[in-house]
């Protein structure tokens, strides 16, 4: 009873959030005045300058599609350069640890496209690989810019949507904003403020938060131990704020350094879906049309609770292993039952199932419980959310402009069953705009499974599974979904590692594994991005026509369950087949190895 409580409660408490936090960003990128600009619009103003940004009469001087998308790949090309270096001298920089030496070229390629492109995937053990100034200067700054180029790109996007055309002669004829006005109000105005207070609570509950460097203790059994502290709470706050999902302790959130309490876990689900779902008010608020801000968010959290039942109940229900072995996982006095095998004891089947749905339908990626641990059916529940390309919720800014392409195809398959031509805000929806949605929504498939057959059917590509069956294809499979939607998680396992026979192949499977992953975390990040700008761009200059009675309303209950069935159909057509092969098989049988 409890976990559904629980989730009640995190469905009640994001609703009411939605609305203010939207209505609040909503004004930062318009430019308004807000409750922080006395106290930040010297320093947006300063960094401006800094950046050399061109202004005229009206204000920055906006940017079409080409030139927004340019901004971002130059950034963050940058981010990756600067990210990249710094790991690799980490052991000549101040504050690491006398034997701390530098991250391995792979592990460091891979870890900084992890970084840049907000996934957030862990090649390593941050405790034992990172110094407090590579996690705090390195790690924590990305955590930061990588989430506001995905809010900013969405800001943009929601733009194009909202334009009216106007003359075609105008310098504001097609534009979609400023990246760089919107990169400085994102981190200053949103991410600041919100992981301030956030850290400060975690450090209220316990979270470490120190500069001290390790130390050594002595143990009950006469041994010692060496821990390692560092500043823990302000990266937890942003980690999960901005959907980022990489931690500072190799358990992540399972550590209670990290995450001490039922309640810092609540709180974390909380900053998870916070940004994610108030950027549909955000978008209602823009297009003038705040029912479709809501109808959006309804078929989200339609979605997202549906999630989290099935996957509470097939944790609670247990396993085939368990029920053939005699087992009772029907819950009883001092025993909660189910199948806690890999879960931290001090939340429990509900407090992990409901973290790990959270994070894995957004593209956050933090965990609190081992996921190859979860059952079959389980399983099955973290792979469909990030099959639907993350658009339940999804990452801050990129779950949303997802969605946004699911939008558009619904709309197309709407139009085609009245027999009129499909119309978003009154602007025809024609073959470009169609090719451009259809691209954004089927690369993210074409890349997994591309990934996954090279991890499961080439040489390379087999070192790095450890385990066989169909818990071995769940893990490749696992992490090409997982690095393929810029979500960060893993199922553990698939890595190099000795083989049996003393032939060490592992080595060169881990730089196999470094240099796919990386490349693909990369590629659908920026790709999908330069998608949604050029259908920005195309929007932006149409003007809109007036609505008439056939005019497919977007903000209806029946676009809802047309947006929730055009998301199902196409993860089904690309994913279900291979959901077949790995946790639907373990699910019915119950093997593992």
């Amino acid at each position: 009873m409890s976990g559904w409580l629980q989730l009640a409660l995190l469905v009640a408490v994001v609703v009411a959030l939605t609305p203010l936090l939207g209505g609040y960003m909503a004004r930062v990128f318009a430019g308004e005045r807000v409750l922080l600009s006395p106290l930040l619009g010297p320093v947006e103003r300063l960094l401006l300058r800094a950046m050399r940004v061109r202004r005229d009469e009206d204000g920055p001087v906006g940017q079409d599609w080409k030139a927004y998308g340019r901004s971002v790949l130059l950034f963050s090309f940058a981010s990756w350069l600067v990210l990249y270096a710094l790991l690799r001298l980490q052991s000549v920089l101040p504050g690491a640890p006398k034997d701390m030496g530098a991250m391995p070229w792979d592990v460091t390629f891979n870890t900084a496209s992890s970084f840049v492109t907000n996934t957030n995937w862990q090649y390593y053990g941050g405790e034992t690989t990172l110094s407090s100034v590579s996690q705090m200067t390195g790690l924590a700054v990305q955590n930061f810019v990588s989430a506001a180029v995905g809010i900013v790109v969405l800001i943009a996007v929601v733009r194009g949507i909202a334009a009216r055309g106007g003359d075609p002669s105008s310098r504001r004829f097609g534009s979609l904003g400023n990246f760089w006005v919107d990169l400085v109000r994102a981190v200053l105005y949103v991410l600041l403020p919100i992981s301030f207070l956030g850290a400060l609570v975690f450090v209220s509950q316990g979270a470490l938060q120190t500069l001290g460097g390790e130390t050594t203790l002595n143990t009950l059994a006469g041994g010692t131990q060496t821990l390692v502290r560092g500043p823990v709470a302000s990266q937890e706050a942003i980690k999960l704020l901005g959907t980022n999902g990489g931690g500072y302790f190799n358990v992540n959130s399972a550590m209670p350094f990290e995450n001490p309490t039922a309640f810092s876990n609540f709180l974390s689900m909380v900053l998870v879906l916070a940004i994610p779902a108030a950027l549909t008010a955000t978008y209602g608020r823009m297009v003038g049309n705040r029912r479709q801000g809501w109808a959006i968010f309804g078929a989200m959290a339609v979605m997202f609770v549906a999630l989290a039942v099935v996957l509470s109940l097939a944790e609670q229900h247990g396993s085939p292993a368990q029920h053939a072995a005699g087992l009772a996982t029907a819950s009883f006095d001092g025993s909660t039952g189910g199948n806690l095998v890999g879960k931290e004891q001090r939340f429990g089947i509900s407090g992990s199932a409901l973290f790990n749905t959270v994070t894995t339908v957004t593209s956050t990626g933090a965990v609190n419980s081992a996921m190859e641990s979860l059952t079959g059916l389980g399983g099955l529940v973290p792979m469909t959310g990030m099959g639907s390309s993350e658009v339940i919720f999804g990452g801050v800014g990129s779950g949303l402009y997802g969605m946004l392409l699911f939008v558009v195809l619904a709309v197309f398959v709407g139009g085609l069953m009245v027999g009129r031509t499909p119309e978003l805000h009154g602007k025809k929806i024609e073959a470009r705009e169609i090719k451009l949605a259809m691209l954004g929504a089927l690369y993210m498939p074409l890349t997994v499974l591309t990934m996954t057959a090279l991890a499961v059917g080439t040489d390379h590509g087999k070192v790095s599974n450890a385990a066989g069956g169909p818990q071995g294809f769940s893990e490749a499979l696992y992490a090409s979904l997982s690095q393929g939607n810029n979500n960060g998680s893993a199922f553990a396992g698939y890595t190099g590692f000795v083989q049996p026979n003393g032939n060490n192949d592992g080595a060169f499977g881990i730089t196999f594994a470094d240099l796919l992953g990386g490349v693909a975390m990369l590629v659908v990040r920026f790709f999908p991005i330069l998608v949604v700008l050029a259908l920005a761009g195309s929007l932006a200059r149409k003007r809109p026509a007036p609505t008439g009675p056939g005019t497919l309303r977007t903000d209806s209950p029946t676009f809802v369950v047309l947006l929730i069935g055009v998301i199902v159909l196409v993860g089904a057509l690309t994913f279900f087949p291979a959901f077949l092969l790995g946790p639907v098989v373990q699910s019915l049988t119950g093997h593992l190895y």
